[in-house]
C-alpha cells in the first residue's frame, strides 16, 4: 500500500507533564506499597475466550492501517476477525502514557478487570506495569509467530528478559533530524548539536525517558547499563548549552512543525516522523549517530483480570505473520518489529510500496542495527529525584 504522507503522527512518547505526577507515579511504582503490587496468583480470571469470541483492544490514534476509502475501516484488523472468527473492539483511547496509566491503575492496584484485554503502551511505561505485577505473562506456545519473527534486538530488555508480558507493536528510533539544505552540512554526532552555527536553532525532547538515553549515547555510555553519575553528566551538559543559547526549546511531537518552517535546523526526533516530512521535503534528514541511538518499542500487553486472554494472545501473534506486518507497516512506517516482513514488502507490485522494503528507517540495515541499542529504564527508585531535576532545566 502506498504511504500517505499527509498523515500526523501522535506522541507515541508523551511527556512527564509534571513533578507532582511523576512523584506520584513513582512512590507508587516503589517497593513496599503493597496495595500496588499484584501476585502472579491472583492475577488472572477464568478466560472466557473459547465460548466467547471477542476481545477489547485500547491503543493510540493512527496506529493501525485504515482503508484508504473508509478511514473507519482497519483492513489487518477486519481480516484477523474473518480469519479467527473474533468479534474486535478497537478503541483509540491512548493519548497520553501517564494518563492511561492513571485511567486504569485504580482498577489494576484493587484487583478488578479492567475492561480491556489488550493495550499499547510505550516500553518505559510498560516497565510500571510488569514491575507492579498489573500484566499477565503471555503463552508463547498460542504464539508461534511471536516466538519465531520477532527482531533479535528487541527480545530482551531489561525489564522484561525474554519478552514474557510485552510483546512490541511497533518500534522506533530516537535520533537526531535536521534540514541538510538550510544548514549547508551534515551532522554525525550528538556533540554536532552544540555547534556555534546551531545556537537557538535547536530543540530537545521534553520528556525524561525520550530524551536520557540519546543524549548519554553522546557522551559514549552504554546505555544499557547506565548510572546515576551518566544521568547528572547528562543533566550538566543540558544546563550548560540552556545557558548559552544554544537550545531554542524543549518541545513534544510539536518539533516537527520547528523543524518544517525552519525555525530550527536540527532536533531530536523520532524516526517514524521524519519518514512523513521526507515525503514533503527531502531535504530534512535523520542520522542515527556515530556513537549510537535509542531503539525503543510501545508494546501490546494483557492486564490483569482480562477475560479474554487467549484471544488477545492470538491477535498478537496474527501480526506477527509477516505478510500482515508487512500491511501494516507500509501504513505507520515505524520501525517493524518482524525482520521477515522486509521480504514480502519488497516483492509488492506497487513500486512505492516495494521502496519501504529499502528504507532504514523501516528496516534497518547492519550498519544503523549495530548503533541501536534499547536502553535501561529508570527505576522506580531514581525517578523522583531524576524527574526532580530534569524537569527543573526544562522548565515543567
Amino acid at each position: 500500500m502506498p504511504q500517505t504522507s499527509s498523515r500526523t503522527s501522535p506522541s507515541r512518547r508523551s511527556l512527564l507533564r509534571a513533578l507532582g505526577g511523576t512523584a506520584a507515579l513513582g512512590a507508587l511504582a516503589g517497593c513496599g506499597v503493597p496495595a500496588a503490587y499484584v501476585r502472579p496468583g491472583d492475577r488472572a480470571v477464568t478466560d472466557a475466550s473459547a465460548t466467547d469470541h471477542r476481545l477489547t483492544w485500547a491503543n493510540w490514534p493512527l496506529y493501525i492501517d485504515t482503508d484508504d476509502k473508509n478511514p473507519n475501516r482497519r483492513p489487518t484488523l477486519e481480516a484477523f476477525g474473518k480469519r479467527a472468527g473474533i468479534r474486535v473492539e478497537y478503541v483509540e483511547e491512548i493519548n497520553d502514557n501517564d494518563e492511561f496509566f492513571g485511567k486504569i491503575s485504580p482498577a489494576l492496584m484493587n484487583h478488578q478487570p479492567t475492561g480491556r484485554d489488550l493495550i499499547v503502551i510505550s516500553d518505559w511505561m510498560c516497565a510500571r506495569f510488569v514491575r507492579l505485577g498489573w500484566v499477565q505473562e503471555m503463552d508463547r506456545a498460542h504464539q508461534p509467530n511471536v516466538a519465531k519473527h520477532l527482531d533479535p534486538l528487541l527480545r530482551s530488555p531489561a525489564f522484561d528478559e525474554g519478552r514474557g508480558f510485552t510483546v512490541p507493536w511497533q518500534s522506533g528510533i530516537t535520533g537526531i533530524a535536521y534540514n541538510h539544505r538550510k544548514l549547508g552540512r551534515e551532522i554525525r554526532g550528538v556533540k554536532d548539536l552544540w555547534a556555534s552555527d546551531l545556537k537557538g536553532r535547536v530543540t530537545l525532547l521534553s520528556g525524561l525517558d525520550e530524551s536520557f538515553a540519546l543524549l548519554m549515547q553522546g557522551n559514549g555510555v552504554d546505555t544499557t547499563r547506565w548510572t546515576a553519575d551518566d544521568f547528572h553528566d547528562v543533566c550538566d551538559e543540558v544546563q550548560r548549552q540552556v545557558g548559552r543559547g544554544q537550545i531554542r526549546r524543549f518541545t513534544g511531537n510539536d518539533y516537527t512543525k520547528d523543524l518544517v518552517s525552519g525555525d530550527v535546523l536540527a532536533c531530536q526526533a523520532y524516526s517514524g516522523d521524519v519518514i512523513q516530512l521526507q515525503a514533503d521535503n527531502p531535504d530534512i534528514r535523520f542520522v542515527v549517530p556515530e556513537e549510537g541511538a535509542e531503539l525503543w518499542s510501545d508494546s501490546l500487553m494483557i492486564p490483569n483480570r482480562a477475560r479474554h486472554k487467549a484471544n488477545a494472545e492470538r491477535l498478537i501473534d496474527y501480526y506477527y505473520r509477516p505478510e500482515v506486518a508487512a500491511e501494516l507497516a507500509a501504513w505507520v512506517n515505524y520501525v517493524c518489529p518482524v525482520p521477515a516482513a522486509r521480504e514480502v514488502l519488497a516483492a509488492d507490485p506497487d513500486k512505492d510500496t516495494a521502496a519501504l522494503a529499502d528504507n532504514p528507517l523501516i528496516f534497518p540495515d547492519e550498519t544503523m542495527r549495530s548503533r541501536l541499542a534499547i536502553a535501561r529504564d529508570i527505576t522506580s527508585a531514581e525517578r523522583v529525584d531524576f524527574a526532580r531535576r530534569w524537569n527543573k532545566i526544562v522548565g515543567l
